[in-house]
Parts: structure tokens; sequence; C-alpha cells
């Protein structure tokens, strides 16, 4: 097992500097990818890189293409590069990376399971958000036939890469904020079990929030209605996976 950190990045200059002095214990290759950020941002990425060389890898998107595009290239990168699973966390600060020694042993315990996160709030998070990510469970559920999945919206996932290639070869996977639904369930699809770890989320370094209520909301909604479809076509394959 070999792994890395991919981090999409979009005008979190304040919090990007602080995830990244966390990160520099775990002595694990880290790959940014600023999706289109600001001048400012960039900069600051730029220097971030340039005083840890050894470490951190900088991607530059020439402009914005949604959390999906960045993750996505980043996954291309990290293949490129050799590393056969990628842990994905957001730029915020929200995710707890102390659990990332226990990502990464679920991984060697179970090298073709995406491992999960499973969050655990504090009062941080805004009602809004817990109450809708409850909502896009219930249809996570119906879309997988399966309670398997316990958290589809957690930024904090480790992905075996090969499983990723093989999807992306033959599915366009969302770009947006439906990102994280979207390729979870196809993976669930593709036959890719899941081990879920359960992890404190916090709301976030700076405050800095770039989810669109009602434009995202309509977009996820849109992709859990063609998941949907997509379900009914396999039905059969979905039962015969619980039977076995």
């Amino acid at each position: 097992m070999k792994p890395c950190i991919i981090i999409p990045v979009y005008n979190h200059e304040a919090a990007i500097p602080q995830v990244l002095a966390k990160l520099k214990s775990f002595g694990l290759p880290t790959i940014l990818v600023n999706d289109g950020s600001s001048a400012l941002c960039s900069q600051i990425l730029a220097d971030c890189v340039e005083r840890e060389p050894k470490w951190l890898t900088l991607i530059n998107r020439s402009e914005n293409g949604g959390k999906g595009a960045a993750v996505l290239d980043g996954f291309k990168a990290a293949q490129a590069l050799g590393f056969s699973h990628a842990i994905q966390i957001d730029a915020d600060g929200q995710h707890d990376v102390n659990d990332i020694p226990a990502f990464i042993e679920a991984g060697r315990e179970h090298p073709d399971a995406l491992i999960l996160g499973q969050p655990l709030f504090d009062k941080t998070a805004p009602k809004s958000r817990v109450y809708g990510r409850t909502i896009a469970n219930l249809w996570v559920w119906i879309n997988t036939l399966s309670f398997a999945i316990a958290d589809s919206m957690c930024g904090f996932r480790l992905y075996p890469l090969a499983a990723v290639a093989k999807l992306a070869g033959s599915t366009r996977i969302a770009r947006g904020m439906d990102f994280d639904i979207d390729i979870l369930v196809r993976l669930y699809w593709q036959g890719v079990d899941v081990v879920n770890r359960p992890t404190a989320v916090q709301y976030p370094y700076d405050g800095v929030s770039h989810f669109k209520l009602w434009q995202d909301n309509v977009m996820i909604s849109k992709t859990h209605a063609k998941l949907f479809f997509g379900m009914l076509l396999r039905i059969p394959q979905l039962l015969g996976r619980h039977r076995s």
C-alpha cells in the first residue's frame, strides 16, 4: 500500500497553512489541487509548496471547475506518481487529521475497500447541513438498496485508486458538490465494499463555505434522481450482492 493525501483548494488561504502544518508530522506525500483560486490563495499555495517541496505537490487548474473536478485531477496525478490509495480531506480544516493513521490502517486491512468517514459533529455544525445530509443519506440507501454507507457526504475518505480509475474510465463522475455522493454510489455499484470509520468534524477554521444552498441542493437532487434510475437497472445485481 502506497498512500497519499489529496486536498482540493478553492480560496481557503487562511485555513490551508494550518491544515498543512498539522499534516506535516504524518510524512505523507500531499497533492494540493488549486481549483482556480484567487491570486492571494494561489500565491499562498505556491509559497507552501516552495517551503515543503519534499512532500507537497501543487496542481493548478486554470479555472474553478468544482470539488469533483479538482479531486479527479488529484486522482490522476496520484496514479501517475505511483500511489495505490488516496486520502481525500477538505481544505477548510473541518476534518480531524489525527484520524489519518486509522484510515490508513483500515485501508491496509481492506485494500480494495473505500474507507469512509462517518462524521461525529460538534456544536459548530450548522443544523441545516446536518439535516440536509440525513436526506442525502436516505437517498443513497435507496440508490444502493443497502445501509452499508453510514454517511454519503463526508469528504474525509481513503480511496483505492485502481477502483477509481476503472470507474472514471467508463463513467462521467460528477464534478461539483454532488461529487462525493455520485462517486460513492457508483463505486458501490461497481462492487467496491465500504468500511465506515467514525471521525470528528468541526466547521471550519476560516468560516468559508462554498456550498451554495439552493444551487448545490438542486444539483445534488438531480444527481440523486439520475442515480435512482440507474439503481432501477441494477436491482438484480444489487439484490444478488446481498444474497452473496
